[in-house]
């Protein structure tokens, strides 16, 4: 999978956070870590009239008659009657949690690379997983840690090691949401200058919202790729990927699990750390020094995903008149290569390409659009739904089962585009593909 690729790339040029949420301690604690509404079910099991006071906050038959941040803090406020603290009370429970059986994955990748981790739990399992590897533990309330490390763990709604600094209840999220402090400038620095991959977390965090929303706004302006992935276990209906893209820049990979994610990603790390020096100086020599990619480079697939990571660690925009020059040599280069003979890979690749620039950033009113549009048309007009000589069968079934891949806006563009300058049956039936 080319994003798996894309995402290996980051963390063998240090440039990949993982942001963790409540899934991802469940996940690596065999499901012994509490859901957020089964902690403040457990808070309210050590308070008087436990019974009735539960049957009121989370009735079974009706919708809770508050969010879960207010639920917390009628809870603390009950126990702050019985001379209890919220914030101590859930320190305890949370400190009970252990690392469980059947992470070999994930320790591999924790306590071999460096990377960072924004995470808005509580427990220290991030930083078990490390092994002998070396990290920082960053926590509000306690002193920034100034030396290096491997792994730097944010945890930006507080940690077991300062209870007091925790965000629980409403009050401490309206502090938080209200406060420019340091945990908040640094998730917003994090989503601009890393590959930022969301595990075991909804976008149901108003601020985190707020933050990627912003991004996305800013990944436009500056014509660069969508760096944020969301990995989820179950399967997730193509217009929910839509809303997730439009809304917040994110990519959605589904059906895929932690332990599944991790394992595909250490497969992948070797492969992008041989390559990545090579790849961004190759980069450097191709944007700033006018050279040119061999063909031989060019006819390997994995080439452009190459080149696409590469442009991303480098900081490169593809508004950059230098790049687009680039993007544009590198596609008429494999275009003509699915000219000669016997060329049919080069059919499928093209096709591939195509596809996954697609669903990296809206292409529409960019300096891309043109040479994007010209190559898709190609690549349509020499597919064919079955075996026809002269014709790629397998750039079809690329185009008609990734379609509904690619970001909504670029399908609307390709259809329009090639609805006005063909009329090839296949390509037509690919565009017009309404399940998509």
């Amino acid at each position: 999978m080319s994003e798996i690729f894309e995402i290996a790339y980051a963390a063998a040029t240090n440039r990949l956070c993982l942001f963790t949420g409540t899934g991802f301690s469940k996940e690596v604690s065999n499901g012994t870590a509490p859901t957020w509404k089964g902690l403040l079910e457990e808070l309210c099991d050590i308070l008087p009239n436990s019974v009735k006071l539960k049957a009121s906050l989370f009735p079974k038959d009706d919708p809770s008659p508050l969010n879960l941040e207010e639920t917390a803090q009628v809870i603390s406020i009950k126990l702050a009657a019985q001379d209890m603290d919220i914030h101590e009370e859930v320190a305890k429970i949370i400190s009970r949690i252990e690392l469980g059986d059947d992470n070999e994955d994930i320790e591999d990748f924790f306590s071999n690379r460096s990377c960072r981790i924004v995470t808005t739990n509580y427990d220290k399992l991030a930083e078990n997983l490390t092994g002998k590897n070396t990290f920082q533990s960053i926590t509000p309330g306690l002193p920034i840690p100034r030396s290096s490390s491997n792994v730097k763990v944010y945890h930006v709604h507080g940690s077991i090691d300062s209870p007091p600094n925790m965000v629980i209840t409403s009050e401490d999220y309206f502090k938080f949401i209200n406060s420019d402090s340091y945990f908040s400038r640094k998730l917003s620095t994090v989503l601009y200058e890393n590959t930022v991959v969301i595990l075991g977390y909804s976008l149901g965090d108003t601020n985190l919202k707020a933050i990627i929303n912003d991004y996305k706004a800013f990944s436009k302006s500056h014509v660069v790729g969508s760096n944020i992935f969301l990995i989820s276990r179950s399967s997730i209906d193509q217009y929910v990927k839509d809303y997730y893209f439009h809304c917040y820049g994110i990519r959605v990979l589904d059906s895929m699990g932690i332990k599944n994610f991790f394992k595909e990603l250490n497969k992948e790390i070797p492969k992008a750390e041989k390559i990545s020096e090579i790849s961004l100086k190759s980069i450097r020599e191709v944007v700033y020094e006018k050279r040119t990619f061999k063909e031989e480079y060019l006819k390997l697939e994995d080439s452009f995903y190459q080149i696409i990571s590469a442009i991303a660690a480098e900081g490169l925009s593809w508004n950059n008149n230098l790049v687009v020059v680039m993007i544009g040599d590198v596609i008429e280069t494999k275009t003509n290569l699915t000219k000669e003979h016997n060329a049919w890979e080069q059919y499928e690749h093209l096709a591939r390409w195509l596809i996954y620039l697609g669903a990296i950033f809206e292409v529409s009113q960019t300096s891309i659009e043109k040479k994007y549009l010209e190559a898709v048309l190609r690549s349509m007009t020499t597919m064919r739904k079955g075996n026809y000589i002269g014709y790629s069968w397998h750039a079809y079934s690329s185009w008609k089962n990734r379609w509904s891949s690619m970001i909504v806006s670029n399908r609307v563009l390709i259809k329009k585009y090639i609805e006005a300058n063909t009329s090839w049956p296949d390509a037509l039936t690919v565009v017009n593909d309404i399940d998509s």
